[in-house]
């Protein structure tokens, strides 16, 4: 018992001590993440460019495409024997690292570092339609998590660092600082604090550096949109963000029925051999669809597709990108959504100019509205959309037209009750995932924030009458610019901070009673 008082006390005078630590481990990780994640950035090149060889001898060489073939089944087998080494490199990555974060997993980081990698490299090398930043993500977080557990970092300390991890692996994947700061609050951590806003800036802004002086200043997208959108044609942008919303509900619900089809085949070896076989197909009858579609998206400014060829494109794109995911392979769906996404805009665009030509030279402005809007609806990460577009676009030039298209596009699913995908994917994987595997949690005790929302069901309530978890307690509250220790008659507030103090072992059951009890907004029905 004395034991545990002495740690937790050590862990609390940590924790109110090292917000200018977390800033110097903030610049150290963003280093390591960074470049781990511009390696592999680095790798992926010369594997696109391999693919892009390999597909112009084949144009010429037609006797090449059966040994092709036997290449792609062969990486299939490959990335099959790495996710039985390490199961939670399987799809993007980002929901594993949620669950970290909510004590619900725990990888080991040096073998997700290794397979995400060698899998990664061989899925998108291979021509799946899929992206980098979801293995960036995770590639970047476990390399923060390596370095917590070298240094010897206490589990909340390490958690902010993963936090820290995540935002460089988005940073240096897509050279977008602020855009990686605003995903790790908004989708990873989920909370705000002056510790994890702090040390993700430090994180995000060194692994950025990091990557521009290997890739350049330019931005990811290499093309610029001048021309602002009048405002009599906001309509229309309002009209693409209710369009945006309904094909999210439609992306979020192929994906998780095509994850379910999957299941269906028992092995993990002919899951995969689905999409990579079928990129051997669409390399000699269609190559547009393959990889996650960076080139494609700047080929869409051009303005020289047609209507039809559009429309087909966005099929096909579509269902490939649905059995490159649902089948398990390593890789991401942020590029991927974002290139159907400028489809959609395209398509928009082509069919509105056909009817009444009244958005002559706002191409380039509908092409970003649709990865915006289609990026809000399909993650529900609006602000992180936003600040992604611009910062991979190089203008922030478009925020109110961004801003309007992606909140009418959060809406429309969130009426339909439609899940944000990553925690969709989460909760699936969660479900799917034998408890007993799961885990090698230590016990140790770790500090977990949160906030008392307005309309929540905590609030008004005395902290005794909230059904903390066992081995769990309230240790402070903050009000204001007070803070103090509740006790049990303590009345809980609107905008109340919280730390509460819990054994690893219950964090998953504390984080469901934050979010049941003091984060989700009560309704009031009539009697």
């Amino acid at each position: 018992m004395e034991t545990e008082r002495h740690t937790a006390k050590k862990t609390l005078a940590r924790y109110r001590s090292f917000r200018y630590i977390l800033i110097l481990e903030g610049i150290a990780v963003g280093a390591i993440s960074g470049t781990v994640v511009v390696l592999f950035r680095y790798l992926l090149g010369y594997a696109e460019e391999f693919l892009e060889l390999v597909l112009h001898y084949g144009k010429s060489n037609t006797w090449f495409w059966p040994v092709w073939f036997v290449v792609l089944a062969a990486a299939a087998v490959a990335v099959s024997a790495l996710l039985k080494w390490e199961s939670l490199i399987s799809g993007s990555g980002i929901p594993q690292v949620e669950g970290e974060m909510i004590g619900e997993l725990n990888p080991c980081w040096w073998k997700v570092l290794a397979a995400k990698t060698g899998g990664g490299l061989l899925s998108l090398g291979c021509g799946l339609s899929l992206g980098r930043e979801g293995p960036s993500i995770q590639l970047g977080s476990m390399a923060a998590k390596g370095f917590s557990r070298l240094a010897g970092r206490a589990k909340t300390e390490e958690k902010m660092l993963i936090t820290c991890g995540a935002s460089a692996g988005l940073s240096a994947a897509f050279n977008a600082p602020i855009a990686g700061i605003l995903f790790s609050l908004e989708e990873v951590h989920k909370h705000f604090s002056p510790e994890v806003l702090l040390s993700t800036m430090a994180s995000s802004i060194t692994a950025d550096f990091i990557s521009k002086n290997i890739f350049g200043l330019k931005p990811v997208f290499d093309f610029q949109v001048i021309k602002m959108i009048p405002l009599h044609v906001y309509g229309h942008v309002l009209l693409l963000g209710v369009i945006m919303g309904g094909m999210g509900v439609v992306y979020n619900t192929c994906l998780f029925k095509t994850q379910d089809l999957y299941q269906k085949i028992p092995h993990h070896t002919a899951r995969l051999m689905v999409p990579f076989l079928l990129a051997g197909v669409f390399g000699i009858v269609y190559p547009y669809v393959l990889g996650g579609g960076h080139p494609l998206v700047e080929a869409l400014t051009s303005g020289e597709m047609m209507f039809s060829a559009l429309c087909l494109l966005l099929v096909f794109k579509f269902i490939f990108s649905m059995l490159s995911f649902g089948s398990g392979a390593p890789g991401g769906i942020f590029l991927p959504l974002l290139v159907l996404g400028a489809l959609i805009g395209s398509i928009y665009y082509s069919g509105v100019q056909m009817a009444s030509g009244s958005l002559d030279g706002l191409l380039g402005n509908f092409i970003i509205l649709g990865m915006a809007g289609y990026f809000s609806a399909i993650v529900r990460a609006p602000i992180t959309g936003i600040i992604l577009i611009s910062e991979m676009n190089g203008s922030f030039s478009h925020l109110l037209a961004l801003s309007a298209v992606s909140l009418i596009a959060y809406l429309v699913p969130d009426l339909f009750h439609c899940p944000p995908v990553y925690d969709g994917l989460l909760h699936r994987l969660l479900s799917r995932m034998n408890p007993c595997k799961e885990t090698s949690l230590t016990g140790e005790k770790v500090l977990v924030e949160g906030m008392i929302f307005h309309g929540s069901e905590a609030e008004g309530l005395k902290v005794s009458e909230i059904p903390w978890p066992r081995t769990s307690l309230l240790i402070s509250l903050m009000r204001g610019e007070a803070e103090f220790v509740p006790r049990g008659e303590t009345m809980l507030s609107a905008g109340d901070k919280i730390v509460v103090l819990c054994d690893e072992t219950v964090q998953g059951e504390l984080h469901r009673v934050l979010q049941d009890t003091c984060q989700t907004v009560k309704m009031e029905h009539d009697t």
